[in-house]
């Protein structure tokens, strides 16, 4: 029975098809201006306290989950205590969207603005401003082509762990329009989950008592000094330099129950390579070297674990994000070419008057990105504070598209708040200056 049961099976079945939570026919208010003013509100502050963070330890965490906890909060209580009509779940999807962009291009401006300074540059506001919009509008324009392949045609490989508990709280916050307007598929799963004791979604109870829980942890542990939030050993002879360290503060503990303890264990065995291995590797054979090794900047022999990171550890990661990056988009190119080629259909079929699909399936057209792309290479090449010239407008591109790709498909496997955005803005300053040096631009 069971060999006739394989034998009769298709050799490679469709993967089933995703059903949203609202119907794609189904039209309920999304887009509104209340929604788009309080995303935007919310990001400025988280935009605030993720900058904070990336200069304080190099990363930062997504704020989709707080947003979207705090917009709903906020519409509930505007609609119990002024009367407004609650806003839909596709209206909080909007307002957690805007905040969580707030907070990733503070998190670009955070990694590349040191640099800036760094090379010799003010922070003048323009250029600031220059950077912020630019790079964000060379992401969004690089993601409109890739949606098909990286979230559509791979939603059952990618599973995007911080978006897909994004999800779960807007539907345990939905309003009861939103849960009216719930696809059959979306009410038949409930459904069967609750006559399995399961539950469809997460207790709007517990998402706010974890907020609480979250924020008692946070102000014991810094403004009363209860426990250290990255305790450290540093181990001595015969294991010089190793040393094992953590960071417990509550939103890298949530980030780590989020992604699984598979992705967890991974990166946790990238630390232990680097920490355990490489960096005790080289204490023991640079100790005895009389010189400074490039790009070091003292001894190996007075470095600190942490000094030969930042000197040397840094620069092989982002060698081997540059190398998967590679790897990933020519993996990706199938996939990707298979966006591009649904848009084009797209395109046609809206330049035929025809109708562009269903609510779920719409982009931007092939040609509007075309347009800005061409658009966002004048503008970098002719803004007077960045003081960049064709070529490396063209450089700029090509890397964002490249890094737009990597970027997407990490955010897939191991979610946004993991992304190593700082290994990838090393390796493109190293594969540029390569560019810059095969074409002679070097000084003495």
């Amino acid at each position: 029975m069971a060999t006739q049961t394989i034998e009769s099976a298709p050799a490679n079945p469709a993967p089933p098809a995703v059903a949203p939570y609202i119907a794609p026919e189904t039209n309920l208010p999304e887009f509104t201006p209340r929604a788009l003013i309080l995303g935007t509100i919310l990001g400025m502050v988280f935009g605030a306290s993720s900058l904070y963070l990336v200069l304080k330890v190099g990363l930062t965490v997504s704020a989709s989950i707080p947003v979207a906890v705090i917009s709903l909060t906020l519409f509930k209580l505007a609609s119990k205590l002024f009367g407004v009509r609650d806003a839909t779940i596709l209206e909080n999807n909007i307002a957690q969207t805007a905040g969580s962009a707030g907070e990733s291009i503070a998190f670009g401006v955070g990694v590349t603005m040191p640099a800036i300074m760094i090379l010799g540059f003010d922070l003048e506001l323009t250029r600031v401003m220059l950077v912020a919009i630019l790079g964000g509008a060379l992401g969004i324009l690089m993601m409109i082509p890739l949606r098909r392949a990286l979230i559509v045609k791979e939603h059952d490989t990618l599973k995007y762990p911080e978006g897909t508990a994004c999800a779960e709280v807007l539907k345990a916050g939905a309003s009861e329009e939103s849960r009216a307007a719930a696809s059959e598929t979306a009410k038949a799963e409930a459904r069967a989950a609750a006559a399995a004791g399961l539950g469809q979604h997460i207790g709007a109870k517990m998402i706010f008592g974890g907020f609480g829980i979250g924020l008692v942890y946070n102000t014991l542990m810094k403004v009363f000094r209860g426990w250290k939030d990255t305790p450290e050993k540093i181990f001595g002879e015969p294991f010089k330099a190793g040393s094992v360290g953590m960071e417990i503060t509550p939103e890298l503990l949530g980030v780590g129950y989020i992604i699984g303890p598979r992705i967890a264990s991974i990166m946790c065995g990238g630390g232990v390579l680097s920490y355990l291995v490489l960096i005790p590797m080289i204490k023991f054979f640079g100790e005895g070297l009389s010189v400074v090794l490039p790009p070091g900047g003292k001894l190996i022999h007075d470095m600190s674990p942490n000094d030969i990171r930042g000197a040397y550890i840094l620069y092989i990661g982002a060698g081997a994000v540059a190398a998967g990056g590679v790897i990933s988009l020519i993996r990706s190119l199938p996939t990707i070419l298979h966006g591009l080629k649904g848009g084009l259909a797209d395109f046609h079929l809206q330049r035929s008057g025809g109708s562009s699909g269903a609510r779920t399936d719409r982009d931007l057209s092939i040609k509007f990105v075309a347009i800005g792309i061409i658009l966002l290479i004048a503008a970098i090449r002719f803004a007077g504070p960045l003081h960049m010239n064709l070529i490396g407008a063209l450089l700029i591109v090509l890397f964002g598209f490249l890094f737009v790709t990597v970027s997407s498909r990490l955010t897939g496997e191991i979610g946004s708040s993991s992304n190593p955005i700082s290994g990838m803005t090393v390796a493109t300053l190293l594969l540029t200056c390569l560019a810059f040096l095969v074409l002679g631009w070097t000084t003495k």
